[in-house]
């Protein structure tokens, strides 16, 4: 095994792999959007070209910026394990600092690690400048669109820096040219590279991932209940084709639903039809999260929607409750959660937690799933398997602070709990112990959180992921939907990698992380 020598970085703490020498020689000479599978080596790109920036602009300073405060503070440690300098040279920027004190740290630390919130409102405050900084670091730099502050923020140093260099880190940053373009036009970047699993340069260093697809069929009383709230459903959207609404019926997608409703929304007449039309919409969307919750959560899931829907006060809540054919549904719901039915996959999930203890009772396992109120559910049904210790782990919007997070991953990789049931908060680059098994509840139709997902096993062993399908559901399209997204993110990124300005393979002698 080869490390990397250099004078600012500590004997045998990072090892040279040609791919990243060959990333952070793009690197070194422009601003570049980086696009890694997960586990393969972000952050020391990120390490070494701030190494590289530090030392050839001296008394600059580097800001590595992540969406949440647990990966901030990961990437603190990494650095501070790495680089050979003074450990106040490094200092983690959180809101939870007084204004004046954040503002000292700035002028005095060399690395700051921080959230973009907290960047951003420094920067409007004026608290800090960014002319001194010789690289930005965007950690998970697809989330650099809309209102983000991440845009504001590069915005901001292509306007005050005096040596400029950025490095937009990701696994996943979309699917479409379009988006793609959007991240790198909003950070100020040209340039991008990108590896794959499969590359030549990175295959030695993947550990397998075992695949596997567990297929479950709704039960008849399932299937009766959302036969009434699809005909309640369809019903409305054969009403929409008189409002002007032409798709088929039958491929009539949650996101046509929310771009008619946008586009009703701006239509300048005031007329009955448009509020009837944008009534209808509402009606449709509210009745298509309920089939969704019943066919990929279950009846517990669907019960709760059913009862929020009933103390909403909004018109289009009300019209769908007086719809009989809801009522019928609501009536089977609430009969189907008194009687402690669960959703197949339930079940199946105790089954593979179960046979995966009794193989291998020292085994870590993650399991993924979309609701707050389906990982609780998880959580109380995997209690009773034997050998498990299940522990949820979810974001501050779902009711864990960040204390409480942190410790919980702490409390999971002493043992405390061996099955981490979490939503979404789980997906992006927290330190989670490496698992042998990671479950899918239900498949996501997003490319990029199935590709963070899946990034979660197989870092430095073999890895187990299993994803649970209801047959005949959104479920299918769900996977299948992410998984023709991947493909075109894939193609997408290697052409736009040979359209970029300089774009090359690496040539002997080209500059290395050696060389630095």
């Amino acid at each position: 095994m080869a490390f990397i020598e250099h004078v600012m970085i500590k004997k045998d703490t990072l090892e040279s792999r040609l791919y990243q020498e060959a990333i952070l020689g793009r690197a070194v000479a422009s601003d570049l959007l980086c696009v890694l599978p997960t586990g393969l080596g972000k952050t020391p790109i990120a390490i070494v070209l701030a190494v590289f920036r530090l030392q050839k602009f001296p008394g600059s300073k580097v800001l590595v910026m992540a969406p949440t405060r647990p990966l901030t503070e990961q990437h603190l440690h990494s650095f501070r394990r790495v680089i050979d300098l003074p450990d106040e040279a490094f200092v983690l920027v959180t809101g939870k600092m007084k204004p004046e004190s954040r503002q000292e740290v700035y002028k005095s630390a060399s690395i700051i690690f921080a959230t973009p919130q907290t960047i951003e409102n420094d920067l409007t405050e004026g608290r800090i400048n960014l002319a001194d900084f010789s690289l930005l670091v965007f950690d998970e730099a697809h989330h650099s669109i809309g209102d983000y502050a991440y845009p504001f923020i590069a915005k901001a140093y292509a306007e005050q820096a005096k040596n400029k260099r950025i490095l937009g880190l990701t696994a996943s940053p979309g699917g479409t040219k379009a988006k793609i373009k959007e991240i790198m036009d909003n950070l100020g970047i040209r340039d991008v590279e990108i590896r794959t699993e499969s590359d030549d340069d990175v295959e030695s260093w993947v550990q397998e991932k075992k695949m596997e697809w567990v297929y479950v069929d709704l039960p008849d009383d399932f299937l009766g209940l959302r036969d009434s709230l699809k005909r309640a459903y369809m019903e409305r959207l054969e009403k929409l084709h008189k409002v002007g609404f032409r798709k088929p019926v039958g491929i009539i997608s949650k996101r046509d639903l929310l771009m008619l409703q946008q586009k009703l929304m701006q239509s300048p007449t005031h007329d009955y039809t448009k509020f009837w039309g944008v009534s209808l919409v509402a009606q449709a969307i509210k009745i298509e999260h309920a089939l969704g919750l019943l066919e990929t959560q279950g009846i517990t899931s669907l019960w709760n929607y059913f009862r929020k829907l009933s103390s909403d006060k909004a018109r289009s809540s009300k019209s769908v409750l007086r719809d009989k054919k809801v009522e019928k549904a609501m009536e089977l719901a609430q009969a189907l959660e008194a009687d402690g039915r669960k959703h197949p996959k339930i079940g199946k999930l105790s089954e593979l937690v179960s046979s995966q203890l009794r193989g291998k009772p020292d085994s870590k396992i993650i399991i993924f799933a979309n609701y707050r109120e389906m990982v609780r559910e998880i959580v109380k049904s995997l209690a009773s398997v034997e050998g498990a210790v299940p522990g949820e782990f979810m974001g501050q919007k779902e009711g864990m602070s960040q204390l409480e997070q942190k410790q919980r991953i702490q409390d999971f990789k002493e043992g405390t709990y061996n099955v981490l049931v979490t939503t979404s908060i789980g997906e992006e680059g927290i330190d989670i112990p490496e698992m042998e098994l990671a479950i899918f509840y239900e498949p996501v139709p997003s490319e990029i959180r199935s590709i963070q997902r899946r990034g979660r096993v197989g870092r430095t062993k073999v890895g187990r992921i299993v994803i649970l399908i209801a047959r005949r559901t959104r479920d299918e399209a769900y996977y299948w939907t992410a998984q023709k997204k991947e493909g075109v993110m894939k193609r997408t990124l290697h052409e736009m990698k040979e359209e970029s300005s300089g774009a090359r393979k690496p040539k002997r002698g080209q500059l290395k992380i050696m060389d630095f």
